[in-house]
């Protein structure tokens, strides 16, 4: 359930601020407190996106403590002592909606522990390619499955803090994020890319962050039809919108006209337009009024008090790292039930993963734990299995490594992407158009004079791009990876993982990384393959848990991997345009005919169940499917209920199956349990651009209740009428 608020008491108190201010400090409200030139040079010089949250209408005259944003998609970003969670990738595998509202409940609490109110740790974008370097941030490739995690997120977060939902809208290329065009039909956006969005405003978050790119020819920072006719007035979000930051508003009127509310994190564009285009009248009071409102109000619904710094890595945050990191393992492969590993007396652990601390990518998005509170593959085995004799090697020596492995009762190849293969990235050539419509610094104008000054604007812009990106390899060198155009492991890894298989028939492959790895040169030559994804820092334990059998492995697959890259749809990092459609994921496996090696939800488990009986009933705006699942197998385990309908598919071109609603669930040997799971109609729905609404198309529908995208499952069929179910 969203949050309970009186908004008619906050909104009564956010006027009475708005009342009480003048329009010169009404306009420095709208964006962030940091000067810009100084704030590039700190970025550069000092990495301060790691050291404090930064400060947007902070106005001591009232009282108005402004805004405070950290950023956080895996833990607050800030040095001192805050909990690295697993990435929101391998959140998304434990498909588990109650783990990820406690998580943002704490991501929260710690948020608010540094001084920080506003939480950008929420990232959405559909996963349209598993290329994208920013993969690792959001939870998968399906609207229905990414809407409910994030959802849960936000609910967690929003006790606490201000949930920030990001980047709006189709932002799932990070090369190009600064030039590319998506063309995306109205059917599209409605359909697949803007609904877990939806699903987070509903939930309750009070701020939206708006993408880089542009879509249909208008930059999402400036969009009127994203910003203010669907999110404000279709949807009713009462919050505010926020630009991503430096580059993400290029004209100042255009975005606050659209809908943007702040300018974050410096004093850029909006301080240099909006005072004349106010006075001139081209930017009405009454747009003003409303975007300082909406700040203020969402500043008042955060709860009072103070959060003790305790909060920060504390213990009942680390198990919920743990649990997360377990959670979120997904076994795809166990042939003659090689694992749990009971009864080995040695292992060899042995990659360049395999002892070193693999929490993600380095940019806006990095967490900094203290490097001995993270719990390494080998450190979690040595200290949940001292009897058991470990061989460690990092796998450089390959004939060492062989030669270990042969010498073990079995051996766990640790290997995978990092930093440097996968992760957020700027390209300085794309920022220096963007950061020449920043206003000069007063002093300089004064000293060179308006006239001289303006002519070289263009160069001071390109050297300001260049110290932004010395700045960012100065913080980790986290804007070299980007996105990946090759899905495979580097050419030594996979020599690896073939040199080890064939000393010791007995070998588990461990991949670490956000986004899909083709393992078809390999995956046939070793019984075990298991995701750990970026564990944040206690994956080491959750990874020894289920290798020692103490825990069935739970995970379920957030997107699909392919067999074949030709299976996905064109991914070009340096596009300037670019067009898509419903066919991305197991979508367009199955529209294409394609088997993936992986499918979407796919996941094996220590235990068995059993899917039967399943029955729908009627609520007021939705289907309620009920199946009775049972744990036919020798441990306790969880499973996932997946939920697929198949739509008649007469009255437009739809996909053949589409996820519709799913359930995890607990269960001990021997148990079964009755689950019941609700399927708003607008999830069976289309949308019918003409009539600008979802329209349920008349026939028969069939849900599926399976165990993944490609599981037959069992079914049950559903003649529904035409109509209209919403907006």
């Amino acid at each position: 359930m969203p949050i309970r608020r009186d908004w008619s008491h906050l909104e009564k108190q956010a006027r009475t601020l708005l009342g009480g201010l003048s329009l010169d400090e009404k306009l420095s409200l709208l964006d962030g407190d940091t000067p810009f030139w100084g704030g590039l040079a700190a970025i550069a010089l000092h990495d301060i996106s790691h050291r404090r949250p930064w400060p947007a209408g902070v106005l001591g005259r009232l009282g108005i403590t402004g805004l405070h944003f950290v950023d956080g998609p895996r833990g607050v970003v800030l040095e001192g002592g805050a909990t690295t969670f697993p990435a929101p990738i391998g959140r998304g595998a434990s498909w588990d909606v109650d783990l990820e509202e406690r998580i943002g409940a704490a991501m929260g609490q710690e948020a608010r522990s540094f001084g920080a109110n506003l939480f950008g740790g929420i990232c959405v974008n559909l996963l349209r390619h598993p290329g994208w370097g920013r993969a690792q941030e959001t939870y998968g490739e399906d609207p229905v499955h990414v809407g409910a995690m994030g959802a849960a997120a936000t609910r967690g977060v929003q006790r606490h803090a201000i949930a920030c939902v990001k980047h709006f809208a189709l932002n799932s290329i990070d090369s190009a994020r600064f030039r590319v065009d998506v063309s995306a039909s109205e059917r599209v956006l409605q359909e697949l890319y803007l609904p877990q969005f939806r699903d987070c405003i509903e939930a309750g978050a009070l701020a939206v962050m708006s993408a880089y790119n542009s879509v249909n020819g208008a930059w999402c920072g400036q969009h009127p039809h994203l910003l203010q006719e669907i999110l404000k007035q279709r949807w009713g979000f009462r919050g505010f919108v926020l630009s991503d930051f430096i580059f993400g508003i290029r004209d100042g009127e255009a975005a606050v006209t659209a809908g943007q509310d702040l300018e974050m994190p410096f004093r850029m564009i909006f301080q240099a337009t909006l005072p004349a285009a106010v006075a001139a009248g081209r930017v009405p009071m009454a747009r003003i009024d409303d975007a300082v409102l909406r700040l203020l109000l969402a500043q008042a619904s955060v709860p009072g008090g103070a959060y003790p710094e305790s909060l920060r890595g504390c213990r009942d945050h680390q198990h919920l790292a743990r649990e997360a990191a377990t959670k979120s393992i997904v076994l795809l492969r166990n042939e003659g039930n090689l694992l749990p590993l009971s009864g080995t007396g040695s292992l060899a652990v042995i990659g360049p993963l395999a002892d070193t601390a693999n929490l993600g990518d380095r940019g806006s998005s990095d967490t900094r734990p203290a490097p001995a509170s993270v719990v390494t593959p080998l450190a979690g085995l040595r200290a949940a299995a001292p009897e058991l004799q470990l061989f460690p090697c990092d796998g450089h020596n390959l004939a060492k490594a062989c030669a270990l492995a042969a010498r073990s009762d079995a051996a766990v190849v640790v290997v995978g992407l990092d930093w440097r293969h996968e992760g957020e990235h700027i390209h300085p050539g794309d920022l220096a158009p963007i950061l020449g419509q920043a206003p000069p610094p007063d002093g300089l104008l004064r000293l060179v004079g308006r006239r001289r000054l303006l002519p070289l604007w263009s160069r001071l812009a390109a050297v300001a791009a260049q110290v932004t990106r010395l700045g960012s390899a100065r913080a980790g060198g986290a804007f070299a990876s980007g996105d990946r155009t090759r899905l495979e492991l580097p050419a030594g890894q996979e020599a690896l993982i073939l040199a080890v298989a064939a000393a010791n028939p007995r070998t588990v492959v461990v991949l670490m990384g956000g986004g899909a790895i083709l393992c078809e040169a390999w995956r046939q030559r070793v019984p075990g393959l298991l995701l750990l994804w970026y564990p944040g820092q206690r994956g080491g334990e959750a990874l020894a848990d289920v290798l020692l059998g103490r825990v069935s492995p739970s995970g379920r697959m957030p997107f699909a991997v392919p067999t074949d890259a030709s299976h996905l749809p064109a991914f070009d990092p340096r596009a300037r345009r670019i067009t898509y459609d419903f066919w991305h994921g197991y979508r367009r496996l199955a529209h294409l005919g394609q088997a993936a090696a992986f499918p979407f939800g796919f996941g094996l488990s220590y235990a068995t169940f059993t899917h039967s009986d399943p029955m729908v009933q009627w609520l007021h705006g939705a289907l309620q499917l009920s199946v009775t699942v049972a744990n036919t197998g020798p441990m306790a385990a969880a499973e996932v209920v997946q939920v697929y309908a198949e739509p008649p598919g007469q009255a437009a071109e739809r996909p053949r199956r589409s996820l519709v609603g799913f359930r995890r669930l607990s269960l001990q040997p021997g148990q079964s349990e009755r689950v019941a799971i609700q399927i708003p109609l607008r999830c069976l729905a289309w949308f019918d651009a003409s009539r600008d609404a979802f329209v349920l198309e008349g026939g028969r529908h069939r849900l599926v209740v399976a165990r993944h995208a490609e599981d037959k499952g069992i079914s049950v069929d559903l003649p529904l009428e035409a109509g209209v179910v919403g907006l």
